[in-house]
């Protein structure tokens, strides 16, 4: 749950606006970085002028040409970073395939409303008409229908839809995991410990990122029942009710018995809830934990979209600057774009 909140949240948000808003141009960055070279090589050379009669540097001269010296080689290596990026196939395959990417992007968007969307609306439901914390916010039933919950019953008639939406429920999920921990990293509290990058992630931070990705679809089985709670309760199943028909002709009743789908008012013996639901509800203190995970995950959704808007756009080269990887950025992979 705590994985969930923190990368797939976050990543529901990040991953489809940086599709729609790109990244910067290589070549409008060479130019920035070719400025900045320039302007660096003018501070070195004035601090280089003050000895050339003799006189020593003084020690904040040395710490700042120090300074300025080591940020030279890093534009420079920048500079190969970005004149490689700039003549890569890479760069010219995403720059056609530009349009696709802003669809993809705005398809992400509308599929993430619609979760965030159905999770409110079932929270909200637990929120209204449960027992409370102490039932762990059990509801046997779905007062506040949401989209998921009255779409996934409907496929289940015609199988196998409802498992290929699940599945794609999933996939979902994953791909919007990997893409908040490749923006948010691996953390050890405040302690970064890795970064992923395309081409030059350590083989520790793959581990880590496989072992977060089980986890959150460990964690997607009880997304699923706050997402529809129907579905995972009862399915698809009926009982029959009778019901009195009159006839006006023969001036007499008949009984008939009329299906009706199953909820909370329906007879034990003849609607079965599902062992998941039935294991929240004996355990209800971890469905209560999940409850509020689950307001923290709205939360933390918000929270990411506001500062995914307000961000700018990446840098085509984002992540190279920085080596904590085994593998040496002065050899550019045409994977960084």
């Amino acid at each position: 749950m705590l994985a969930a909140i923190t990368y797939t949240a976050y990543g529901m948000s990040a991953l489809p606006l940086n599709l729609i808003k790109g990244t910067r141009s290589a070549a409008y960055e060479r130019l920035e970085n070719t400025e900045d070279i320039e302007e660096v090589e003018q501070h070195i050379q004035t601090i280089k002028s003050k000895s050339k009669d003799g006189r020593p540097l003084s020690v904040r001269d040395k710490r700042t040409l120090k300074q300025l010296e080591e940020r030279l080689r890093a534009l420079k290596k920048r500079e190969r970073h970005l004149e490689f990026i700039e003549n890569s196939w890479w760069t010219k395959l995403c720059g056609a395939l530009r349009p696709l990417k802003i669809i993809w992007g705005i398809f992400f968007i509308l599929v993430a409303l619609l979760f965030v969307i159905s999770l409110f609306l079932s929270n909200l439901d637990k929120a209204l008409h449960s027992a409370g914390v102490d039932s762990g916010f059990i509801i046997f039933g779905a007062n506040l229908s949401n989209p998921l919950n009255m779409l996934l019953p409907l496929l289940q008639t015609v199988f196998p839809l409802d498992y290929i939406l699940i599945t794609i429920i999933i996939m979902y999920f994953i791909f919007t995991s990997m893409a908040g921990i490749r923006n948010i990293g691996i953390w050890f509290f405040w302690i970064r410990l890795y970064k992923i990058r395309r081409g030059r992630t350590r083989p520790q931070a793959l581990l880590f990122l496989c072992m977060i990705l089980l986890l959150i679809v460990l964690h997607t089985s009880y997304m699923i029942y706050s997402l529809a709670p129907q579905y995972v309760m009862y399915g698809s199943q009926n009982y029959l009710i009778e019901s009195n028909v009159t006839y006006d002709d023969h001036k007499g009743n008949s009984t008939l018995s009329v299906p009706k789908r199953c909820d909370a008012d329906a007879p034990e013996d003849q609607c079965t809830v599902t062992r998941t639901y039935l294991f929240l509800h004996k355990f209800w203190f971890f469905s209560a934990a999940y409850y509020f995970g689950n307001w923290a995950f709205l939360g933390v959704f918000l929270i990411g979209l506001v500062v995914s808007c307000c961000k700018g756009k990446k840098s085509v080269i984002e992540g190279v600057d920085e080596d904590d990887s085994d593998i040496s950025d002065d050899e550019p992979s045409v994977y960084s774009a």
